[in-house]
């Protein structure tokens, strides 16, 4: 069972995620995002090694939801925000395409102008 203490930062990420417009008109929502990455919340602030199954799940149906440039700079913001907001480890983001076997379409780095990703 997840402590409350866990919960209560994620809904107010996903509710700051999710005033944030994005600057062109994607399929894809700052909520779809979440749902798909919320499975490796816990793994990106304090997990070690491997992300678990479950994570890399929802990681692949992100990866096959950005299929255009405004879905991919929309992710992109959405973990972008995210992560900062949640203090993430960022080589664990940095990893997490490459040890789910994914392709995202740009780097998971809180640095990263999300406007430039075509």
């Amino acid at each position: 069972m997840k402590s409350s203490s866990q919960a209560v930062p994620l809904m107010a990420i996903l509710m700051l995620v999710l005033l944030v417009s994005p600057s062109s008109v994607a399929a894809i929502t700052c909520g779809d995002v979440l749902r798909n990455i919320s499975p490796c919340v816990s793994y990106l602030i304090s997990g070690s090694g491997m992300p678990p199954p479950p994570c890399c799940a929802g990681a692949k149906a992100l990866a096959a939801s950005c299929t255009t440039t405004a879905d991919r700079q929309t992710a992109c913001g959405c973990i972008k925000t995210a992560s900062k907001s949640l203090n993430v480890k960022p080589a664990l983001a940095k990893a997490l395409p490459g040890n789910c076997q994914i392709n995202l379409g740009f780097t998971v780095d809180p640095n990263i102008d999300c406007s430039t990703i075509s």
